[in-house]
């Protein structure tokens, strides 16, 4: 027969089972949260970047739960810091994050990219999607994640992050790159009073760039960013098919490719719009001041500019004669001035009427 202390050895004994099962159940959870047991130094990451990293992301963008983050103080930034694998030693990849106002003055060509917006579709930028004010952006190699985020409490100011991935990348390390850099701008715009119109968690970013002969079509086929010149006579330019990104009337920068017969981009069509405009415009140096176009020496081009809604920062729209720096020719041996400005007066109009802005202005070269 069972007896008294025999029931309350068997109740303690379900007691200390049930809490077991409880504690392993909670130290699942975290663990899988990353909250402990990450291998990383979760107390660098929660200072980075001025306490503002937004960690979700990190793992994916990184290939690795060992983690740790060093501020890179830089006046010129709003915060700026770096992310790496802490196991992998300094040969393993990383992410490196700078986030400014727009306000501010703008960086350096380095890292805004736009010095090889002519050669060919070296300068590419993808629209992030899912409601963003975002670029991904590929050249020589690496991946860069740009933001611009509006502050809709404060007029003509934006908080602008620029987040590059440097080592191997896959669709999996671009979604961890571009939820980091956008969450971090929302978070960091927040915390100094400037409200933003955040977008979705991103998902499905891709290492697919233009530029293979598989993403060339016939112009009539043209739906995204190359809408605008369907129905045109782009045959006159020599360049009757297009390469294009999905159109995206959110995305700070969009860029279209006429393309010859031989699947080569002969023309680059891109506008540029608030802070990205901003930023192109800075790196055209003393001669946009003057009020003359881009130079890039002895380029050929047309450029236009236009007015839109809760900025005093001009669009710039610009159609650049492009070379291929793999053959070292122009795919489009002569360049058509009249054709150039008939080209762009239709794509500025178009992305101006989709962006709500107005007085598209044709500007004379130098």
């Amino acid at each position: 027969m069972q007896t008294k202390s025999g029931f309350r050895r068997v109740h303690a004994g379900w007691y200390v089972g049930a809490c077991l099962l409880v504690l392993a159940l909670v130290a699942g959870v975290l663990w899988g949260t990353g909250t402990f047991g990450s291998g990383g130094d979760e107390g660098s990451l929660d200072r980075a970047c001025d306490g503002t990293l937004a960690q979700g992301g990190l793992g994916e963008a990184l290939h690795s739960s060992h983690l740790r983050a060093d501020d890179e103080g830089d006046g010129d930034y709003l915060a700026a810091c770096r992310v790496r694998d802490s196991e992998s030693g300094a040969q393993s990849g990383s992410l490196e994050l700078k986030l400014r106002w727009s306000t501010a003055k703008a960086p350096s060509t380095t890292l805004t990219w736009y010095n090889a917006d002519y050669d060919g579709v070296r300068e590419q930028a993808a629209p992030l999607g899912h409601g963003w004010s975002g670029v991904l952006r590929y050249a020589g190699g690496t991946y860069q994640v740009m933001a611009a985020l509006d502050c809709v409490n404060q007029q003509d100011k934006a908080l602008v992050a620029y987040g590059d991935l440097l080592g191997t990348s896959d669709g999996t390390t671009l979604t961890g790159l571009g939820r980091v850099v956008t969450e971090t701008a929302r978070k960091t715009a927040e915390k100094h009073g400037c409200q933003v119109k955040a977008g979705k968690r991103l998902t499905g970013l891709s290492t697919a760039r233009l530029g293979a002969p598989g993403t060339a079509k016939p112009l009539p086929r043209a739906q995204g960013s190359c809408a605008a010149l369907r129905g045109t006579d782009a045959a006159r330019g020599d360049t009757p098919e297009i390469m294009e990104y999905p159109a995206d009337p959110d995305a700070p920068q969009t860029n279209c490719y006429l393309v010859t017969k031989a699947k080569k981009p002969g023309y680059g069509l891109y506008a540029y719009y608030g802070a990205s405009a901003k930023d192109f415009l800075a790196s055209e140096g003393d001669q946009l001041e003057k009020g003359y176009g881009p130079t890039h020496g002895d380029r050929d081009y047309a450029w236009a500019t236009a007015t839109c809604p809760r900025t005093a920062q001009r669009a710039v729209f610009v159609l650049y004669h492009l070379y291929d720096g793999d053959t070292d020719t122009y795919p489009v041996p002569h360049y058509s001035a009249s054709f150039a400005r008939d080209a762009l007066r239709v794509f500025a109009g178009h992305e101006a009427k989709q962006r709500g802005c107005t007085d598209v202005r044709m500007t004379a070269r130098p």
